[in-house]
């Protein structure tokens, strides 16, 4: 819905603000083709939408608020860019131009899409701004469709893609439970009984000292002789 909600709000900001009510003119967003223009018969506004491209500016940030059932959030959103040939329509040159300059000071005035034009609330703002496209020119956008060279300028809008939404967060964590493993017996030596574990037994492994209630007593084969107490 991202942009027949722009195209609502651009349509109704000038409507009022020109004023251009719906049985004096029109507002178009048609090619402006030969044929199209063939047929117009009226005080018109044309807006041909010709590129669509991803803003330069940076993305929006992850967000949450909160809402009835908990926390929501919204992931970081790009901001989309869509370009407008703009051209007036009249009874003659003179009218058009006329017509052009005062469609070209309201967007010039609202840098911003006033919220109350548009029928939804958008993601975030709806800026405006005029701009020269070096790779779609106007004289070859006018030539490519077919239609004579007008008097024009290209009107760029930027605002947030709505291709994501609000989402329930997840939930926190609560509780953290720890669960314990059963230790594997050692194999048994061949032909025998399971070999006892030094851990069980007290016994230190040959060559490291063990110690008791009197102290440590060291290893014969560590020290090359029989042990004793010391």
């Amino acid at each position: 819905m991202l942009i027949p909600t722009v195209e609502d709000g651009l349509e109704a900001l000038l409507r009022e603000s020109l004023p251009l009510p719906a049985e004096v003119g029109d507002v178009s967003f048609d090619p402006p083709s030969g044929t199209w223009s063939a047929q117009v018969n009226r005080i018109t506004v044309n807006l041909f939408l010709y590129a669509v491209t991803r803003s330069p500016q940076p993305p929006l940030p992850p967000a949450s608020r909160s809402a009835v059932a908990g926390i929501e959030r919204r992931p970081s959103m790009p901001l989309v860019q869509l370009s407008y040939l703009v051209s007036a329509w009249a009874g003659s040159t003179r009218d058009e131009h006329q017509l052009l300059g005062d469609v070209l000071t309201r967007f010039l005035t609202h840098q911003v899409l006033p919220v109350q034009h548009l029928p939804a609330t958008p993601t975030s703002s709806v800026q405006l701004a005029l701009a020269t496209d070096e790779v779609n020119r106007p004289r070859e956008l006018w030539a490519a469709l077919g239609g004579n060279l007008k008097a024009s300028f290209t009107l760029v809008v930027t605002t947030a893609s709505d291709a994501f939404g609000w989402a329930p967060a997840a939930r926190g964590v609560d509780t953290i439970e720890g669960l314990a493993a059963p230790v594997p017996a050692r194999p048994a030596p061949s032909g025998g009984r399971p070999a006892p574990d030094a851990s069980s037994t007290g016994a230190a492994p040959a060559g490291r000292p063990r110690r008791t209630g009197a102290g440590v007593v060291r290893s014969a084969v560590a020290e090359g002789r029989p042990s004793s107490p010391s």
